[in-house]
């Protein structure tokens, strides 16, 4: 497999924000959006049975496997291989892919922009816990990702808004209120802040 990166940190964004985890980044992205803020490319070629082996150095039995679009790569071996080394198992997606069965929790951030058609996500049978949508300010319509996409079971808090990084401190207090009021106006929304920039952590 092509690994960009692996570390420990606490999960930043979404339901399970400051909980520890092994991070897993695979390299490659279907998609070509012009705000992403991960640097992807890159990569070492690792084996499904040296992956395990390095998740299991470290305590944290939560793996987060992400990208890039981790959906590119990921196969159910690898799934069935880190449940038998007792992890639990997230993957964060665009949601254009379909992904292999028996992963434990699935975000999915879809994007609007695609280099390509992609089936509707409503036919990948893809089943959703979190959906996290990129919040990019006044006038953005965060309602458009809810038709397509399904989700698993029907808890409240499961659809968060995460206000855009721009870069620009000043544009980010805007974005970031913005959201707010956006939130206060469909509270079926909440809020998701990439908490690991805030502190100051990977």
């Amino acid at each position: 497999m092509r690994v960009n990166e692996t570390f420990i940190s606490l999960q930043g964004e979404g339901h399970f924000t400051g909980t520890p985890a092994f991070f897993l980044r695979l390299s490659g992205c279907n998609l070509q959006c012009p705000f992403c803020d991960t640097r992807h490319l890159d990569y070492s070629e690792m084996s499904e049975d040296e992956i395990v082996a390095e998740a299991s150095r470290h305590k944290p039995r939560h793996i987060v496997i992400t990208g890039g679009e981790p959906a590119l790569q990921l196969t159910r071996t690898l799934v069935d291989k880190l449940h038998e080394a007792g992890f639990f198992i997230q993957v964060e997606t665009n949601g254009t892919l379909p992904l292999p069965e028996g992963i434990d929790w699935v975000t999915c951030s879809p994007k609007s922009l695609t280099p390509a058609p992609s089936p509707r996500r409503g036919e990948l049978n893809l089943h959703i816990d979190e959906l996290k949508v990129l919040y990019k300010g006044i006038g953005d319509d965060p309602e458009r990702f809810l038709e397509s996409l399904p989700q698993r079971g029907s808890r409240r808090g499961l659809l968060y808004l995460q206000p855009l990084d721009t870069g620009d401190e000043k544009q980010n207090r805007i974005i970031l209120r913005s959201c707010i009021d956006y939130i206060l106006q469909h509270p079926k929304w909440s809020l998701s802040l990439q908490t690991h920039k805030i502190i100051g952590i990977k």
